[in-house]
């Protein structure tokens, strides 16, 4: 790769970086996976990167990338190593602002996300970051119409697990 396409993609993937952290927090239970699991996928984006044409937007792009990056690392670990319970590694915000309530039900939510399968949880990570079913199909490889279907799924499997 020549100079003005490798500085091309460290500005993109310095721009977009917060995506990929926030996949490997969702697919990840500690600080050293999630720094495995962002270097993987940073050297799996530099791999593409030349193939790259920009028919989709970059974001969508990087995060379909790096969602299939971390599935498939994810099924391979999860048939061999063992990972941490959740309650080990949950962050604790100590502020003037703090509300017991909120970070318990946030690690309700987040206990039921790590329920679901790899697919499933990509789904709901897209959906909670505010995509359109249509960016979410495309990011998915699914069509639109499947998007909205496996999402209704997903909710009601989610409305299970937290009331059961």
């Amino acid at each position: 790769m020549d100079k003005a396409v490798q500085e091309k993609f460290v500005a993109l993937l310095e721009e977009n970086q917060n995506i990929v952290h926030k996949i490997c927090r969702l697919y990840t239970n500690n600080q050293d996976q999630h720094n495995d699991l962002f270097q993987e996928i940073t050297i799996q984006l530099w791999r593409a990167f030349p193939k790259f044409r920009g028919d989709a937007k970059f974001s969508t792009w990087m995060y379909r990338v790096a969602l299939n990056t971390a599935i498939t690392l994810y099924r391979k670990s999860k048939r061999s190593v063992m990972t941490q319970d959740i309650d080990g590694v949950m962050f604790k915000i100590s502020s003037e602002d703090y509300d017991d309530i909120i970070e318990q039900q946030l690690k309700l939510m987040y206990a039921a996300v790590k329920e679901l399968n790899d697919i499933e949880k990509a789904l709901v990570f897209l959906y909670l970051e505010d995509k359109n079913y249509k960016e979410i199909s495309q990011t998915m490889g699914i069509t639109e119409v499947n998007a909205r279907v496996k999402m209704n799924r997903v909710k009601g499997k989610l409305r299970k697990i937290l009331n059961p």
